[in-house]
Formats: structure tokens, C-alpha cells, sequence
């Protein structure tokens, strides 16, 4: 696996301009799939780790729309174009068909096309129609730029760039300048685009948007990778031809091995060497010196197929074809770097510190390798963007020529870089929570890796746990008498320390709700138990007023006479049974008048009665001994 003609370094597009010195400002419209980059998950490609990502298009159905929050539509009169492209000829399709690399269309009701990179026969076409507000109307402006060029059908690997610096376009054919010619390019004129109201633009890769179908049209069938946009500026030739440098070449024998009449020529990605003279004995001594060089830290392992081509012209002009000799260079896998990942994985924080902020990665160490081009940290659960976020210092960044890509799922941190900067960056990622009551617990995961994916850290997983306040509960007793009911409460818990909002998140303490439940009803179930037993007592009571009536004494012709001399005897011992001298007297002489017998009884006082039930019955037995019947009649 060779990805786009020899042995490259595979960084990222970003981290192969920040090596090249190039602008940190290009956008990658072709990014590995990943956190941020979801757009281009539908797309077939390869597994991206033995050289960059490619993309294959297959001309019917493989396209994506690009988010409008990834560039935006309206491209300024100077910006650069650049992708890697692999097309070939196809036997027997119409020469007028558009194959679309790149598209900005009308996003309904109408067709038009803004700009676009295309190939249609072979040719690779820029278009580029000038926006009414930047001109006359009536003007003719260069709207297509037509190049003629072999590259675009041999069905290999090139890099192309488009400098455009209107009216003026240059093109760039791997990192080489293409030297204009008589009409090619040709360049046609057209019309500025004409006002239009509620049309917005769609931004296509691999096709283009045809607003009035609603659908993808005139598809790309090739392959594609590190397609990128730089808005504002044009790149530098020295940077497209450092972008396009091969880590492999041939190795060219030492000049001063040359003898006379002897030549020694290369093509300009040292991928071609040929020797030629009259010396025959100097030939093979030049071509034995010919070598195979890779510079890369981490070759890509594999074959590298060498093929000897000679031909003999004799001295009368006639030339003698050789049979091609072919060999073979084996690259040995190299040994793989590991890259290690490790830190505190537990760490527990109160409400307080969520809400401030908090840093998730404060300890990580990365050991075993010296540069790295990206590290991704994913949250599971997604963030929820109402009460949750992440940030990472942007003057950090910017100064350390990274990036960062940020979204629900975690952050993408991207860019060639010496691991302790990238340790530095990871350390300073926040993660704030405005509502921490709602968790238990939050997980991330971190990964790093070198040469875009090729070379993988280990997973690390720190996990930040919510420290929820503890409830206090205060032991409540129930106290019931016969007469009265004294209820304190059973079981309170305080909400006092807690935050508004966690009275609101009843679905995330089920143990509280639980146990304040349990408590309000232990109080109601001893208050309902207080109020059936006075409700019973007091029944009782009443029953027995009622059967002390039913069996009064009929005493209307009873009369008690009470010894006077123990009066008091009665009030030492505390007795509350007091008479008076009248009823005493009135007592006597109804006795020496009226002649009857039977039972003692109670003297028939029914207000004292009513008022003094308790005592009346309380003394009934206890001064029984104490009466006397005046039997002086009988």
C-alpha cells in the first residue's frame, strides 16, 4: 500500500502544512472521519494509516454536502485550491460529462453554479462566476479557466493547486508551476450572476447540487484526498512543492564518477534516473551506483518494483532494444513505537467545582514517542449543550500552530507537535457542568496518535464523580396520652443546604425522595393512630356515664343521715364530700317524719352531679363505711 505514488509522510493535511511552513488557515473539506468531522463518514476509503486518507468516488452515487459552519459559501477574490486527485480515462463515456470535485450551486428552485473544480474531457475546468455586487452587469468577466493536461487522465497520483488572485489563475501540477500556453488555458467569459432573493447556496464534495431536482448530479468517479480550501491568501510555491516531496527516492551516483562524454539525468521527484555515453565500462559502473533512499522515520513497509530499461545505438544509427530487466526493493516493517497514556483515573469534585470549572486531564503523562499529530477525548454520554461544556485555550493553541475541533462528543485536537506541548494543551481542557446534580458520574476517553492514526496510544479513561451533598435526619418521637396527643415530628429531612435546582431533580435522588416519603407517611400513620385512640377513649368514657345512669337508686324515700362528728375526720383525711349545716338539719327532721326502708344512696344533687361526675363516684365507695342509718323508728 502506496498511497499517491511513493512513500510520503502521512500527517494530516493541517500537520503536513504546519511542517511545510504552509498557512494554518487552510480548511480540510476531506478530514478522516472522527468528532467533528462526520460529514465524510459515508464515503469509502481506506484505513488512512499507511498514507493519508483517500476517498474513492465511484460517479453514481458517492457525494457529500459540506456544513455550512465548515466554510463559509462566499469565497473572496483570493484564495488556493488544493487536493490530491487520481483519474483515469473511461472507455466510452460522453467527453461532455462533468465529473465534480468541488461545487457551490443554488440550494433550490434554481442551477445555478457559483464555483466549481471539475474534469470534463480530460480537461480540468475552474469555474468562478463573480457575484452581481461585484461588478457591472453588463460586463464580461473570466468565468472558466480550461487546462489541457495529460496528469488528469494517466490514472495515477498528482497534486494540483489552484492559485486564484482574480482575473489572475495559476496552476500548480505536483508543486511544479504550469507554464501557460497558446489557449491553454483557455479562458471563457460570461456574465456576472444576476440578484436573486431567498436562494442560499449548498457546498458539494464528488458532485454537485442541483436545486431544482433536489438532488446529486454529475458525479466524480476517481479518488480523492487532503482537499482543502485557503480563504484570504495564496499559497506559496515552496510550500505546494514541499506538500508534494516524496520520502523515497533513487539515489543518485556521485558526480565526479562521471568520465567524458558521459551524462547523467533525473526527472524531478528523483523517481527516474538515466545514464547515457559511449563508456561502456563507466555505465555500469554508474548504474551499479544507483541506490534506493527512504527518509522516513517509519517507512511504509512493502515492495518498491525497479525496472532497468536499456537500449544500444550503434555507430550507423540503428538501434538495438534490450529486454527490460525488473527487480524489486523489500521495505521490512519497522519496529512499532508505543505511546502511553497515564494519570489519576478517578478524580471526585463537589457541585462547586463543576460550575467553576474543571480540569479533566490535570495529570496526563505521555511517554514513548516524541512528536505526536493528534489526540481525541471523547464523553460518554454526549455533552448536553444546555448545562454542559468543554473548552480549550485558543491562545494556546494559536500559538502552538494546533487545532481544536469541538462538539457534543468530546474534542479533536490536531497538529504536528512535540508530545510535551500536546501534554500541555490536554491539561488545560475544562469541563463545566452548570446542573451537577443530575450525574453521578461523567467518563472520558483519550487517544492519541502519530502519522494521522498510524501509530495508536493506548484507551485512557478518567472518570469525574460527583460528590452529592448527604441528607440530615433528625430522629422525631410520637407521644399519645389518654386525654391529649402530643406529636413531634417523626422523621424531617433538611433541604436547606441543598440548591434550587436539586429540589427540581427529583429523577436523579431516588434515595432522598425515598426516604422522605417513608417519614411523611410514618407521621401521618402516628397521627391518624393518636387521633382513633382519643376517639376510642373518649367513647368509652361516654359509655360509662351512660350505664352509671341506667342503674341509679330510686332514693326518693331514702334519707341518709351523716355523723357530724366526723366531719372532721373526713377533712384530715382529704376528703372533698363537704354539707352544710342545712342539709343536715333538713336530713333530721325528714327522718323523725317519714318511716321507710332500703339502700343507702347518694344525695340527689343533680347539678353537683352534672358538674362533679368524677368525684361523686370516686367517693361513693370510699365513704360507705362512714354512713349510718337512723334506725331509731324501726
Amino acid at each position: 500500500h502506496i498511497g499517491k505514488g511513493c512513500d510520503r509522510d502521512t500527517y494530516s493535511v493541517q500537520s503536513q502544512r504546519k511542517l511545510c511552513g504552509a498557512s494554518p488557515s487552510a480548511i480540510d473539506l476531506l478530514p478522516s472521519p472522527g468528532v467533528g468531522a462526520e460529514w465524510t463518514k459515508p464515503l469509502i476509503s481506506d484505513e488512512g494509516h499507511e498514507s493519508d486518507q483517500m476517498f474513492e468516488f465511484d460517479g453514481a452515487s458517492t457525494a457529500v454536502s459540506i456544513p455550512n459552519s465548515v466554510l463559509d459559501h462566499n469565497l473572496p477574490s483570493t484564495f488556493t485550491i488544493a487536493t490530491w486527485m487520481r483519474h483515469g480515462q473511461h472507455q466510452g463515456q460522453d467527453k461532455h460529462l462533468k465529473e465534480h470535485i468541488l461545487c457551490t450551486a443554488d440550494d433550490h428552485k434554481m442551477n445555478r453554479h457559483h464555483y466549481a473544480l471539475f474534469v470534463r474531457n480530460c480537461r480540468l475546468i475552474l469555474l468562478l462566476r463573480r457575484d452581481f455586487s461585484e461588478g457591472d452587469l453588463n460586463i464580461f468577466r473570466p468565468a472558466e479557466w480550461r487546462w489541457k493536461i495529460p496528469q488528469v487522465c494517466d490514472d495515477q497520483w498528482h497534486h494540483y493547486a489552484v492559485n486564484v488572485r482574480f482575473p489572475d489563475v495559476e496552476l500548480y501540477i505536483d508543486g511544479q508551476l504550469f507554464r501557460s500556453e497558446k489557449k491553454n488555458p483557455e479562458v471563457i467569459d460570461d456574465w456576472p450572476l444576476h440578484p436573486t432573493k431567498g436562494i442560499n447556496t449548498t457546498l458539494t464534495v464528488g458532485a454537485c447540487w442541483q436545486g431544482s431536482d433536489n438532488k446529486m448530479r454529475h458525479h466524480l468517479k476517481g479518488y480523492l484526498a487532503g482537499l482543502s480550501i485557503l480563504v484570504g491568501e495564496n499559497e506559496k510555491p515552496e510550500v505546494l512543492s514541499c506538500l508534494h516531496q516524496c520520502k523515497e527516492s533513487l539515489q543518485v551516483p556521485a558526480m565526479e564518477l562521471l568520465q567524458p562524454g558521459m551524462e547523467l539525468l533525473t526527472n524531478s521527484d528523483l523517481t527516474e534516473v538515466t545514464v547515457e555515453g559511449d563508456n561502456r565500462t563507466n555505465l555500469e559502473t554508474l548504474v551499479r551506483k544507483i541506490g534506493y533512499a527512504n527518509s522516513r522515520e517509519f517507512p511504509t513497509p512493502g515492495r518498491r518494483n525497479l525496472r532497468l530499461t536499456t537500449t544500444v545505438t550503434c555507430d550507423n544509427g540503428k538501434q538495438v532494444k534490450v529486454p527490460d530487466a525488473q527487480t524489486y526493493v523489500m521495505v521490512l516493517r519497522p519496529q512499532t513505537p508505543s505511546i502511553m497514556l497515564n494519570g489519576t483515573g478517578n478524580m471526585a469534585r463537589k457541585y462547586e467545582d463543576f460550575r467553576m470549572g474543571v480540569r479533566v486531564l490535570a495529570d496526563i503523562h505521555i511517554t514513548g514517542e516524541q512528536k505526536l499529530d493528534k489526540c481525541q477525548l471523547t464523553i460518554y454520554p454526549n455533552l448536553n449543550p444546555d448545562h454542559e461544556n468543554l473548552s480549550v485555550r485558543e491562545e494556546m493553541l494559536k500559538r502552538l500552530g494546533m487545532a481544536a475541533r469541538v462538539s457534543k462528543d468530546g474534542v479533536t485536537i490536531t497538529g504536528s507537535d512535540m508530545v510535551y506541548n500536546y501534554q500541555q494543551v490536554l491539561r488545560q481542557i475544562v469541563y463545566t457542568n452548570r446542573k451537577p446534580a443530575y450525574y453521578l458520574n461523567r467518563v472520558f476517553k483519550l487517544t492519541c496518535s502519530e502519522l494521522n492514526g498510524r501509530f495508536t496510544s493506548n484507551e485512557y479513561v478518567q472518570t469525574l464523580t460527583v460528590i452529592h451533598p448527604q441528607p440530615k435526619e433528625s430522629i422525631a418521637h410520637a407521644t399519645i396520652n389518654k386525654h391529649s396527643v402530643e406529636i413531634r415530628p417523626a422523621s424531617v429531612v433538611s433541604h436547606d443546604y441543598m440548591p434550587s435546582e436539586h429540589l427540581t431533580a427529583s429523577g436523579a435522588s431516588h434515595a432522598v425522595t425515598i426516604i422522605v416519603v417513608v417519614c411523611v407517611g410514618f407521621l401521618l400513620f402516628m397521627i391518624v393512630l393518636g387521633v382513633v385512640r382519643i376517639r376510642a377513649a373518649h367513647h368509652k368514657s361516654s359509655s360509662e356515664e351512660a350505664q352509671d345512669g341506667e342503674m341509679t337508686w330510686d332514693d326518693s324515700a331514702l334519707t341518709i343521715t351523716v355523723n357530724p362528728m366526723e366531719n372532721a375526720e373526713r377533712k384530715l383525711e382529704g376528703n372533698t364530700v363537704e354539707y352544710s349545716d342545712t342539709e343536715q338539719s333538713d336530713s333530721e327532721s325528714s327522718s323523725d317524719d317519714e318511716n321507710l326502708d332500703g339502700p343507702c344512696r347518694v344525695p340527689d344533687s343533680s347539678d353537683e352531679e352534672d358538674e362533679q361526675p368524677s368525684r361523686i363516684r370516686k367517693h361513693d365507695y370510699q365513704n360507705v363505711s362512714q354512713l349510718e342509718w337512723d334506725n331509731s323508728t324501726m
